[in-house]
């Protein structure tokens, strides 16, 4: 049976897609900086910083899922390594969970990323996802919680959020079905909302009010200082929230629902299955 390495495995894809492997009966090995034991799930240490790591957690790999750690952009530092490693390895299938419109912005570490894959020659599935529906429960959860705000430089675009777990869904099938090498999907929810209709979205379900603040990329960015987050990871979500600043992340494309053969789940399920991380 084919081996599976998932990077990132203790992520909000990367541990839903090592779920969805293991209940398919996949050979699934988790790869994570400090590996957690799992029942029938093999863990490995694996370290983008570390090469030595990479080595081990590849053995006998013949499918890889890579999953860009959100404080790493360096690709030539952390990324080229890697992929090296797998096709000295003999990886078959290398699917990267990039970000949607990744191939028209450059800025975005996730293109050059692309760009190594494609030069390698191994064979690949870019997965292109629009904004994650979790981060409102990570990234953004505390000030969701304490304060009632949405504190996101995003302006008045829209933006086509998708559900983690429609996003490990497609890459669980892309891992185990034929059909899919060399090709990109651009991943999105069925709809698309600025952040004031997703804070109206949240106070309905809450039933508490949550509001929009709108905040300037300034603001945000002193905020995300304060709260000890690193210059690289702050930078990739100006990068992030400006494209939806003009009005280029509410693009609505079907390929998730063909994917996955039914409709994306919606934001408002979301919030009503994670109601309670803000409560």
């Amino acid at each position: 049976m084919a081996v599976i390495l998932v990077t990132g495995a203790g992520g909000n894809v990367g541990a839903e897609t090592v779920r969805l492997l293991k209940a398919a009966g996949a050979a699934v090995r988790a790869a994570e900086r400090q590996p957690r034991a799992e029942a029938g799930v093999e863990s490995v240490r694996f370290d983008f910083g570390d090469p030595a790591t990479f080595g081990p957690a590849l053995q006998g790999v013949e499918k890889l899922f890579l999953l860009r750690p959100p404080a790493l952009a360096d690709t030539r530092r952390y990324f080229v390594p890697v992929i090296q490693a797998a096709q000295a390895a003999g990886v078959r299938h290398i699917v990267f969970l990039s970000l949607l419109g990744a191939e028209k912005n450059k800025v975005v570490p996730h293109a050059s990323i692309e760009a190594a894959i494609l030069a390698s020659g191994v064979p690949y599935t870019f997965l292109r996802p629009s904004f994650f529906m979790q981060n409102l429960s990570t990234t953004h959860r505390d000030d969701i919680r304490q304060w009632g705000d949405i504190l996101a430089p995003a302006g008045r675009g829209k933006t086509s959020f998708i559900d983690v777990r429609d996003i490990a869904a497609v890459a669980a099938k892309t891992l185990t079905e034929p059909g899919h090498a060399n090709r990109a999907y651009s991943l999105t929810g069925a709809e698309a909302l600025d952040y004031s209709e997703v804070a109206q979205i949240l106070s309905e379900v809450l039933g508490r009010r949550i509001v929009y603040s709108n905040p300037s990329i300034p603001r945000f960015v002193l905020h995300m200082r304060r709260r000890g987050l690193g210059w690289g990871f702050i930078l990739v979500m100006v990068g992030i929230y400006t494209t939806c600043r003009l009005g280029l992340a509410g693009g609505i494309t079907p390929d998730t629902q063909q994917l996955l053969g039914h409709p994306p789940l919606t934001l408002r399920q979301f919030a009503a299955d994670y109601r309670d991380c803000w409560l």
